[in-house]
């Protein structure tokens, strides 16, 4: 765009009117410049638009409200001009130029300054109204000034039917008088600004009735939690940095982006995009330094590396979408389509779903979009209208669809994972279950059963999974199956976790040629050697696969996965007549472990709990559901947000029982001793980090010290004694816990002297 050019551009159902301020004398500002207000009032004559957008290094934008505002004056100048207020016949019976002159030049007073300053233009009309009321009495021809009166009034009644007229006689009405110059545009027109470089909106609303009930920092980024009188979700709001910098780091910005756009570092070859970011920022601090220095700019260095963070952040990163993946206390973003109309919306991990305040607009999502495309290989368009896949470096898998499934364009889903793996402990402590509940998950591991983790999308299934791998014996080798990277393999693998992970080609979004089926993935793993098996999610063909691993190639190891469903007889239905597994194939599985989000007495929060552990039993025949296929170890109540525990039925109806006291030689007393153990080791975690304020003894590199430990203190008391005595072997495990790990965090929280 040149110059003082304008274009619309549509955007979510709304109009833009955008003008390319650089290089004019006046600024991009209605309030401070009146020229600026006159070149977007006679823009408006000739242009519709829902939105002003005046862009220099950074844009304001003016809201519908505003813009309706000067649309208005817009219309009555073009009225005014339609009627020729200024013609002879409005201004008199006379034909006198003497007469007529200093009227025509009142009224085109009026009109030329209703363009640049709409209540001035009114206030002058009001004061030519007053002088001439005051000749009419004396007039020798008091018809003649009546025509001129009758104009003069027209145009006060269509001016005072300006909404923004009206809204300035209130406020200056309140005030007590009038302002010098343009001071009280200043309180009409506060636009939102954003760097021109940006394609999303951030847009700040009044805070006063809202209640901040969190605030922390994100990247740089302040972010502010609030709860709405009137709104059921929580107010997510970030203040980026770049959003409020002053104009020479905006012109800085900009330059920066042209430079570096040119930039191809052919002699440089990277092993990942950390290593890409750290190389570029380093070009970026650079180039803003060699920028600042010709332009007479000071900088401090803390200030270069911002905007070489900020500049990052747009060329080679996400764009603000960082920002919020960048945010660990959130679970998932959502943008939905049509792009531009509703706010950006995500879920916190302490207050549920909020709305944020991100507009998030087409020119970014197609930037987001190319670069999605880039990293992952696989194409979007008309013809493949899914992308799935994983963004590694910052632990996201990415789900976007476009048309002609998203009928409304291109919409976007992204779900973060946890940086580091959930424990068992840790889930003892959020109250998802009791800590019998974990140890008895943590023996079943143990005893090698195979489990289905089930659940809807976002009850927990995954994390879950995480748990209970954290439960595997080190000394085991783990093969882990996904299409998308959802579980933290990388941080099991520094923890001592033996895995091998396999990547196959998603069931959506087509994938690449190169990558595998799950069906066949699953099959090779078979003849990978003696491993236990780890499923990040059945969907479809692989589940065959998946149970003939449990029955035939992973017998004596776990076999786990993950499953979407509701209860143990909607997984045989699914798993059975969905998926086409024979019922006896499903019978392989030990035990569905069931979770839901639950809504107590109705409430608008959802609370993640276990609500079934289900044994699958092995002798019925076509339908578990009227054979007793069935048996309950544990029920979950909403009323006592409890779950209940069968334990005699357990005794004397459970087959897998039995198969571990025929295996392992452990009678039920045994059996569950050793889960109440377990359990009571994951809940004095929970007392102890509670009571030294030391929340990091519940993550994954902690516990799992922990369970190691009780596992070689329980195999020393097997070799001395030839058994296991829990009344000893608990409290052996706690001064343990207590003298190495509990001692170690307390130190490092303690402040240095």
């Amino acid at each position: 765009m040149a110059p003082g050019q304008a274009v619309v551009k549509s955007e979510g159902g709304r109009k833009r009117l955008v003008i390319d301020y650089r290089g004019l004398a006046w600024g991009p500002d209605l309030a401070q410049y009146p020229e600026a207000m006159s070149d977007v009032i006679e823009k408006l004559r000739e242009l519709d638009a829902d939105e002003v957008v005046l862009s220099e290094y950074y844009e304001r934008i003016y809201d519908e409200k505003q813009t309706n505002w000067l649309r208005q004056v817009a219309d009555l100048v073009n009225a005014l001009e339609a009627d020729a207020v200024w013609s002879p016949s409005h201004l008199g019976k006379t034909t006198e130029s003497k007469t007529l002159g200093p009227r025509h030049d009142a009224v085109l007073r009026v009109m030329n300054l209703l363009r640049a300053d709409p209540f001035k233009s009114y206030m002058t009309l009001i004061q030519e109204i007053k002088d001439t009321s005051g000749k009419v009495a004396s007039a020798s021809s008091p018809d003649d000034l009546n025509v001129y009166m009758g104009t003069l009034n027209f145009m006060r009644q269509k001016m005072e039917g300006l909404d923004l007229i009206q809204q300035m006689k209130g406020y200056l009405a309140q005030l007590g008088s009038i302002p010098e110059g343009r001071a009280a545009y200043h309180a009409f027109f506060e636009s939102a600004i954003k760097p021109s470089f940006i394609g999303s909106r951030i847009f700040f609303t009044s805070t006063e009735d809202l209640e901040l009930v969190d605030q922390y920092d994100v990247a740089g980024t302040n972010i502010y939690l609030y709860k709405h009188p009137d709104k059921v979700e929580y107010l997510y709001f970030i203040n980026p940095p770049e959003y409020s910098l002053p104009p020479e780091k905006y012109f800085l910005l900009e330059k920066t982006k042209e430079v570096v756009a040119q930039h191809r570092p052919d002699s440089v070859q990277f092993m990942d995009i950390t290593q890409a970011r750290k190389y570029f920022r380093k070009v970026y601090v650079a180039t803003i330094a060699d920028l600042a220095m010709k332009n007479n700019i000071d900088l401090s260095v803390e200030e270069k590396e911002e905007l070489a963070g900020i500049v990052a952040r747009y060329t080679i990163g996400y764009g603000i979408l960082e920002i919020l993946l960048s945010d660990r206390r959130l679970t998932d973003v959502y943008i939905d389509s049509p792009l531009g109309v509703k706010p950006v919306y995500l879920v916190h991990s302490k207050y549920g779903q909020c709305q944020t305040n991100i507009i998030f607009s087409h020119e970014e999502a197609r930037s987001i979009v190319s670069r999605f495309r880039a990293l992952s290989g696989r194409p979007f368009d008309e013809a493949h209208p899914i992308l799935d896949f994983d963004l590694e470096d910052l632990q996201t898998r990415v789900a976007v669809i476009g048309k002609p499934l998203a009928l409304d364009g291109i919409a976007f889903a992204l779900r973060l994972h946890k940086e580091t793996p959930w424990t068992l402990a840790q889930f003892v402590d959020a109250k998802m279950y009791d800590p019998l509940t974990a140890g008895m998950m943590s023996f079943f591991v143990d005893a090698q059963a195979s489990m289905l983790i089930v659940g809807s999308r976002g009850s927990g299934k995954t994390s879950q999974l995480q748990s209970l791998m954290l439960e595997i014996p080190q000394n085991l080798r783990i093969l882990v199956q996904e299409d998308t990277q959802e579980l933290p393999v990388p941080q099991m693998k520094s923890l001592g976790l033996n895995i091998q992970r396999m990547k196959t080609r998603p069931p959506l979004g087509g994938g690449t040629e190169s990558e595998v089926s799950a069906e066949d993935a699953l099959r090779t793993a078979l003849r990978l050697g003696d491993s236990v098996l780890i499923v990040g999610e059945v969907r479809s063909k692989e589940a065959s696969a998946l149970y003939e691993a449990m029955r035939v190639g992973a017998v004596g190891n776990v076999v786990m996965g993950t499953i979407h469903g509701e209860s143990a007889y909607s997984i045989w239905d699914r798993v059975v007549n969905d998926l086409g597994v024979p019922t006896t194939s499903f019978k392989a599985t030990d035990f569905c472990l069931v979770s839901a989000p639950i809504r107590f007495k109705g409430s608008i929060k959802r609370h993640r709990r276990l609500i079934e552990v289900t044994e699958v039993m092995k002798d019925w025949t076509s339908d578990p559901g009227k054979e007793d296929g069935f048996l309950n170890w544990l029920n979950f109540d909403a009323n006592k947000d409890k779950l209940d525990v069968f334990q005699d039925a357990i005794r004397e109806k459970s087959a897998w029982l039995n198969k571990v006291k025929r295996m392992r030689g452990l009678d039920f007393d045994a059996v569950w001793s050793e889960m109440s153990a377990r359990g009571a080791t994951k809940q004095y975690l929970v007392d102890q980090k509670n009571k030294f304020n030391v929340p990091r003894l519940l993550e994954a590199d902690y516990a799992v010290r922990a369970h190691n430990k009780y596992l070689l203190l329980s195999e020393a008391q097997r070799q001395e004694i030839g058994a296991v005595d829990y009344k000893t072997l608990v409290p052996q495990w706690k001064k343990w816990v207590d003298d190495n790990l509990v001692k170690d965090l307390v130190q490092q929280n303690q402040p240095v002297q």
